[in-house]
Parts: structure tokens; C-alpha cells; sequence
């Protein structure tokens, strides 16, 4: 049964939410009722999947999605708000989150989102790399993809799932064109405009972990994609 974490803090809509998808989803949700609570929550035990309410008390949603990415990277965040204005929508993938749901929404719609990012989830830890190779030499660093960490100098830089996936694939193409769509479909499955921020956010990440040495740049190829350079 898999474990998820619901933050809303109209009781009504919580109780509701928690009800419909404990029976029709079979899934051991844990309500909270504010940020501050969903958080100490999200602290002390595993979930699978957090469902968090943007306009909250104490702390709201984006301030907690920030702060359980410190925790958890890879852990899929779907946001609910009421508002439908792009600047939230863009702020949630930003933060990394997996989705985003505009109130009033069907519970059904939402069930739905959750079933299919678990899926997503679930194909990635099952289906793993299936090229034999899984360590990468960058310049002077070390990539292993299997440990997810880059390594220079001696010094060790932990990456997430998105990140070590989308270097994956960059060192898989190195000096060569990764293009846009190729990369969205592999990794998000989906090469719509929020995904493509989102993977904008971890392209610059990874320009950070990576620029201590100049023979070693990621660049945008204009109308085509990403190349990852190595001279």
C-alpha cells in the first residue's frame, strides 16, 4: 500500500480527499492540516507522494515543497491551488514539483494524476539503465550514474534522480546534440511547456556542479536541444 501525504487545511476538502482515496485508491493517506504540520510529518516518516495545498496557514505549500526537496529529491509533489494564474504553475515545477491541480477539481481527475505518477516512478526504479555503461569521465570529473554522484578532486557532489538522469543522457551524446523533445520524453514522459522549465532548473544545476572545469560546458544548441562539450 503505498503512503501519501495530503497537507490541506480546509478540513472539509481534507477529510473528503482522505476518505475517497484510502477507499476507492487503497492508500494509507496522512492528513495535515498546515505547512508546519506537514512538515514535521513528512519528517518522521516515508511517503510516496505528497499532495500539498499551495494557500496554507503557517507555511504554504511552495515553502514546504521547497523544504521537503532538501529532504527528499525524488519523492513526486503534486500542488493544489485555487488560483490558475502561470506564475504559480511555473513556481511549482520550478521548486520541482511532478504536477499541478487547479481548485475546484474531480477527486477523480486527481486520483488519476496520483496513479500515474506512481507508475512514472515505478518504471524508473524498474527499468533502469540499459546501456551496460553507468560511469561517465567528464573532463576532470567522475560521473556514476548508478550512485548518482560526481566526483572532483575529491570531492563528491550528490545529484538527484532528474539530474543524474539528465547527465546520463548528455554524456550519452557527448559532443553530440541532445535534443529538446528527446530529453523530456525519456525523463518526463511529456514534452509540454511546465516539464520543459522544470528541465530548464536542473540543466542550470548541473552547469553549476560542473564548472570548475573549463574544458567541461553544457550549451544550448538554438531550435535543437543541448550539447554537452568536452574539450
Amino acid at each position: 500500500m503505498k503512503k501519501i501525504l495530503l497537507v490541506e487545511d480546509d478540513p472539509n476538502l481534507g477529510l473528503l480527499l482522505q476518505d475517497y482515496l484510502q477507499l476507492k485508491g487503497k492508500f494509507d493517506v496522512v492528513l495535515c492540516t498546515d505547512g508546519e504540520e506537514g512538515l514535521k510529518a513528512f519528517s518522521k516518516q516515508e511517503f510516496d507522494l505528497c499532495i500539498l495545498d499551495v494557500m496554507m496557514p503557517k507555511k504554504d505549500g511552495f515553502t514546504l515543497g521547497k523544504e521537503i526537496r532538501k529532504i527528499n529529491q525524488d519523492v513526486p509533489l503534486i500542488f493544489a491551488t485555487a488560483k490558475a494564474m502561470m506564475e504559480d504553475k511555473a513556481s511549482a515545477y520550478d521548486l520541482g514539483g511532478d504536477d499541478y491541480i487547479t481548485k475546484p477539481f474531480r477527486i477523480e481527475e486527481l486520483l488519476l494524476r496520483i496513479n500515474a505518477l506512481l507508475k512514472r516512478t515505478a518504471t524508473k526504479e524498474q527499468n533502469d539503465v540499459t546501456p551496460a555503461q553507468t560511469q561517465f569521465q567528464i573532463g576532470d570529473y567522475v560521473f556514476d550514474y548508478t550512485t548518482q554522484l560526481i566526483s572532483y578532486q575529491g570531492i563528491m557532489q550528490k545529484l538527484s534522480t532528474k539530474e543524474a538522469e539528465l547527465l546520463r543522457l548528455l554524456c550519452l551524446k557527448k559532443n553530440s546534440v541532445l535534443t529538446r523533445e528527446e530529453a523530456l520524453l525519456s525523463i518526463w514522459h511529456d514534452d509540454n511547456y511546465f516539464n520543459g522549465r522544470s528541465m530548464d532548473v536542473f540543466l542550470s544545476k548541473l552547469r553549476k556542479y560542473l564548472r570548475d572545469d573549463p574544458k567541461v560546458e553544457i550549451l544550448n544548441v538554438h531550435g535543437k536541444g543541448y550539447k554537452l562539450l568536452v574539450n
